[in-house]
């Protein structure tokens, strides 16, 4: 939290956490359910934290953006509709924008407010996507809008905060159901899934929770740097089995075909990041055990 000092502390993990120097408040506002900070930072630029824990920052947000959108996008290989829950910042919806052969995308924001806001502070993560014709903003609860869902999208990608208050309901196992019945034959849904060093029981929980709907249930990961405690993992789930085993061969020309720019994603990057570290995989087949 925001202290005398001008320093903001990250309170989302006990008994560890991150600093940053704040140069100027750009926003604040507290309620009973919320406390909201934007400000500037000399490194990474205009920062969002809410609750004491951060959102996003216009320094590192290409890395997260990128590989939640274009791992999906190009292991599909011919998604041309995409649906994002969440996502209020703009910066999802910029990257998913970036695939040419994407007729449709369908962003759903609880808060009308969230988006005006993040438009007015931090206008880089949309860089305009809200105005592009093939977008349909839905302004609603992510859990209700799925559960009264009658389209079927080829990719989903829920970017939810952390599994706590609000946020929780989107980390269910009935939300999980729900998505996967919104999904094509080959449609792949992917969502964060926090830092598995520091959250390891909410991996755990995705596991039992989702695998039970889809025949590949796994995870990929990237280095966030604002996002601290190690590499931070990424649900992946799927009926198709084949859509993360594809060849470093069929993702360079895949990624060539899209003639997308990227500062963190690359065809080598997306192969590598499903290779999960022991303690992850542990983990995983761990609580794959309990649902077998």
């Amino acid at each position: 939290m925001l202290n005398k000092s001008n320093i903001y502390y990250e309170t989302l993990h006990p008994a560890y956490g991150q600093y940053f120097e704040v140069e100027h408040v750009l926003f604040e506002q507290k309620t009973e359910q919320w406390h909201l900070s934007i400000f500037e930072n000399k490194h990474f630029g205009r920062v969002m934290a809410l609750n004491g824990a951060i959102q996003t920052t216009e320094k590192d947000e290409f890395v997260y953006h990128e590989m939640m959108t274009h791992v999906p996008i190009i292991a599909h290989g011919d998604a041309k509709k995409v649906l994002i829950i969440g996502g209020g910042d703009g910066g999802m919806l910029r990257q998913v924008l970036k695939h040419k052969h994407v007729e449709q995308v369908t962003m759903v924001e609880i808060d009308a407010n969230v988006v005006e806001m993040c438009k007015t502070y931090f206008p880089q993560h949309s860089q305009g996507a809200f105005d592009d014709d093939r977008v349909s903003l839905v302004i609603d609860d992510g859990m209700h809008f799925i559960e009264q869902c009658q389209q079927q999208f080829d990719v989903i990608i829920s970017d939810c905060t952390d599994p706590i208050g609000p946020g929780e309901v989107l980390f269910s196992s009935a939300f999980y159901e729900n998505c996967k019945r919104c999904l094509t034959e080959k449609g792949i849904f992917v969502a964060q899934n926090g830092v598995a060093f520091m959250q390891p029981e909410e991996l755990q929980d995705t596991v039992r929770r989702l695998s039970p709907y889809v025949k590949d249930c796994w995870f990929y990961n990237a280095a966030v740097p604002t996002y601290i405690g190690g590499t931070m993992a990424f649900a992946w789930a799927t009926d198709d089995v084949s859509a993360r085993e594809l060849d470093l061969t069929s993702l360079k020309q895949r990624f060539e075909k899209a003639n997308i720019s990227t500062q963190y994603y690359t065809p080598a990057l997306h192969m590598a990041s499903f290779a999960l570290p022991a303690f992850v995989e542990t983990a995983v087949k761990s609580a794959q055990s309990v649902t077998a």
